[in-house]
Parts: C-alpha cells; sequence; structure tokens
C-alpha cells in the first residue's frame, strides 16, 4: 500500500513539474535560404521553405521535427559538348533531434542537435536523384511579438552525403513561430 501511495505521490508531482512549462511547445513556418554543395565542390544557392515542431518535456529541452523543401538552379562546368549544363534542383529533408532553448524576458535562444534523412534531384531532360543521411548542428533566437507570436532567426550547419560524397552546406531560416 505504502508504495502505490508513493507511485500516486509522484504521478501528481510530475504533473505539477510539467504545468510549471512555460510553453509546451511550439510550430514555426518561415522561408530559408540553403547554401550547399550537391556534388563535391559545386555550391548551389537554393530558396525555398522551412517548418518546424518542438514539444517541450522539460522547461529547457524539447524533441524537435525538422522539415525543408529548396529549389533552384546550377550550371554545372565540364568538360564535354553540351557543357555547360543548366539543371534545376530540388532537395528535401527530414531532421529530428533535441532541441536545448531558455526563455530571457522577450528572447529565446535555442540551439539543436538535428538527424534525419534528405533527398535531392536534379533534372534537365534527363533526371537523376540520391538520398542521404543528413545531420545538423544550429540554433537560433526567437524575440516575443505579442501573445504567443514571436519572429524567429536560425541558422544551422547541415552535413548530408549526397552522391556518395560528403557535402557541408548552411541553411538560415526565418519567420513566425507561434508557441502553445
Amino acid at each position: 500500500m505504502r508504495r502505490l501511495w508513493t507511485l500516486v505521490l509522484l504521478i501528481m508531482m510530475a504533473g505539477a513539474a510539467w504545468a510549471q512549462i512555460p510553453t509546451k511547445g511550439n510550430v514555426f513556418f518561415g522561408y530559408s535560404y540553403d547554401r550547399t554543395p550537391i556534388v563535391s565542390n559545386d555550391t548551389s544557392n537554393l530558396n525555398g521553405w522551412d517548418a518546424t515542431l518542438e514539444g517541450k518535456f522539460l522547461p529547457w529541452i524539447g524533441l524537435v521535427v525538422d522539415v525543408d523543401g529548396h529549389y533552384g538552379s546550377h550550371t554545372y562546368d565540364c568538360p564535354g559538348v553540351v557543357c555547360p549544363l543548366q539543371v534545376n534542383v530540388a532537395e528535401h529533408n527530414v531532421l529530428f533531434g533535441p532541441r536545448v532553448s531558455v526563455q530571457v524576458q522577450r528572447f529565446r535562444p535555442f540551439a539543436e542537435f538535428l538527424f534525419g534523412v534528405g533527398h535531392v534531384s536534379r533534372s534537365n531532360g534527363v533526371s537523376d536523384s540520391n538520398t542521404s543521411f543528413v545531420d545538423g548542428l544550429g540554433g537560433g533566437l526567437d524575440y516575443k511579438i505579442f501573445g504567443p507570436v514571436a519572429v524567429r532567426g536560425e541558422l544551422d550547419w547541415l552535413n548530408s552525403r549526397f552522391y556518395g560524397t560528403g557535402q557541408n552546406g548552411v541553411r538560415f531560416s526565418t519567420g513566425v513561430a507561434v508557441h502553445f
């Protein structure tokens, strides 16, 4: 019986601790710029979108799902008859990971480690695509405008392995975050 009361007390304390978390999470959507090499040293400038969903399980630690899409074109210089070759590029990533944050008045800085999968496709007459493991490290800042609404700036370093070679790229995202 004593163990049962101890368990009930622990559950009540955990519920009270959960209620003390200032926000239980947030959702973000905004513009994103990605500067990354697709194959070795052929850096592309891609524009697109980024969306995240964060759920907190401690006041300063949450889990994040990050989905993005970037689009553009790239000119490949190659020795051949049809070179240089202009291709359309589309890159999508689905990433997961922990995020650490702290609320300081209107500001909420955060840092995150992400890992997941990326897919890139190139097309111009002949299409090719590749899927790769992706990991990243980054951070950002939310600035509370009013109520649950904040503006966000975020910078992430992403490492992918498309077409059998490693790429290191930078992704900058900005937009609106709503905390709930």
